[in-house]
This record gives structure tokens, sequence and C-alpha cells, in this order.
């Protein structure tokens, strides 16, 4: 006897609808998954360089500094990425510190609340990134700064050529991982209004009410640029999994002399 509450999926699912927006989706689907690629990539830059920027000030020689960057790193990880987004966007406007409009450049648009959202999510990224960094610097051997200050290296001379080589081994892993979050969080821009991939497959859902289609789709499409990221990031980390040479600028190479710091080859 057939359940009077079981419900044919199958039956429901329109199959047609599904594979027509995940082969051939429409202008405005693929302008919303742009935007999620490109908001994701610039954003992750410069969280990856406002992170390191907050790591060396984590391990300055300056308590100020140290102050600062703690504080930030507590700050933002310890409150939730939609609320940030609020506050950036709305918030800000409201209480009448700034407002983002659109800015022209070049004969392209970008939106405020494009600039918001990679504001808030570079700011966001940056925190977790300070961390990255501050493991994987702390994780390198001190004897190789010693050496390294003992061949009359500089301090930025140091951290290009003997530890930053060194930390991207370990930084690479986590990045991946953080790029990847990146791109799902994308879908919490909603809220501000901005017409990415998860909003856009909203407003096709009020036209349609095809959601168990619609969002099988973005689901999909989120784990298409996970999955290729993936591939990414495992290529890079073959590549930098060779313990080879750290190549020093030929300026340096008459002062290092072939010498092995620690056990690192420069050449």
């Amino acid at each position: 006897m057939t359940s009077p509450w079981r419900v044919d999926v199958a039956a429901g699912f329109d199959w047609a609808f599904f594979w027509q927006y995940l082969l051939s989706p429409s202008a405005v689907f693929l302008e919303g998954l742009w935007r999620t690629v490109y908001i994701s990539v610039v954003a992750q830059l410069l969280g990856v360089l406002l992170g390191f920027v907050i790591a060396l000030a984590q391990r300055s020689r300056f308590g100020a500094l140290r102050w600062v960057g703690r504080c930030y790193v507590w700050l933002i990880r310890g409150t939730p990425l939609l609320v940030q987004l609020v506050i950036v966007y709305n918030g800000l406007a409201a209480a009448g510190v700034y407002r983002f409009s659109d800015v022209e450049l070049g004969g392209f648009v970008l939106l405020g609340v494009v600039q918001a959202a990679v504001l808030t999510l570079a700011v966001n990224e940056a925190a977790y990134m300070a961390e990255i960094f501050r493991a994987a610097l702390d994780a390198i051997d001190p004897g190789q700064t010693e050496a390294a200050q003992a061949l009359g290296m500089t301090p930025t001379t140091t951290m290009r050529v003997v530890l930053l080589p060194q930390a991207l081994r370990i930084i690479v892993p986590p990045l991946g991982n953080e790029f990847n979050l990146m791109m799902k969080s994308t879908s919490l821009l909603s809220v501000i209004g901005l017409q990415e991939m998860f909003l856009t497959a909203q407003s096709i859902n009020s036209a349609t009410f095809k959601t168990f289609e619609i969002f099988l789709v973005v689901a999909c499409c989120y784990l298409a640029l996970t999955t290729i990221w993936s591939f990414i990031q495992r290529f890079i980390e073959r590549r930098l999994a060779d313990p080879g040479r750290v190549i020093a600028p030929p300026s340096l190479r008459s002062r290092l002399g072939g010498t092995l710091l620690a056990g690192k080859g420069v050449r």
C-alpha cells in the first residue's frame, strides 16, 4: 500500500529545465556566475596581501603593531561574515559614514555593491590568511634567519629569498581551502542585493517556481568551480613539493657563494 505522504520526486522534477540551465544557461545566469568568480578571485588576492601585512605586524618587534595585528584577527574572526557585510554596506551608509556608489573606470562601471562585497570579503579573509602566514613563518627554523643575517642579508631579502619560498609549501594547502570557502561564501552576498549566482537563481526561481531544479544547477556550478580549483591547487602543490633550491638574484649570488642555509640550497 502506497503511503499518502509519499512524494514522487522523479515525476515532479523537470529534467528539461535542469539540463537547459546546466548546459545552456541564460545570459543573466552566466553574468551571475561570472560575478561569483571574479569577486572571489579579487577578494582572495587582496585578502592574501592584507593577511601577509597583518602577519608581519604580528611578528614585529614593536608592541603596538603586534597589538593591532592581534586585535584585527580577534575582531574579524570573532564576528560572522554575514554581519560584517550588512555593517559595511548598509550600516556605514545608515550612520552617514560612507555610502558605496557606482564608479566608472575606463568605460567599465564598478557597482557600489560590488565594491562593498570585495572589501568585506577581503578584510574577512585577511584575518584567516594572517594566521596561516604567521604559523607558516613560525614553523621555519629560526637558525635560517640567523644564517641569513650572518651573510649580511637585509630583513627584506631574508624574507623574500629564504623564508617565503619555504613558507609557501606550508601556505598553499590551507590557501586552497580558503579560496574554496571564499567561492562558496559569495552566496551570502545576496543579503546586500548583489546579483551573483545565488541571487540570480533566486530570481529565476521566483519566475519559474522550479526551486529544486535551479538550485541543483547552482550546486553543480559551485561544485564545478571548487573542483577546477582543486586541480589547480594540486598542480601548485606538486610544483612546490620539490625541495629544490631557492634562486637568489644575480646581485646576491656572489655574496652567498653557494652557501647552504641549514640544508636549504641557495644559488
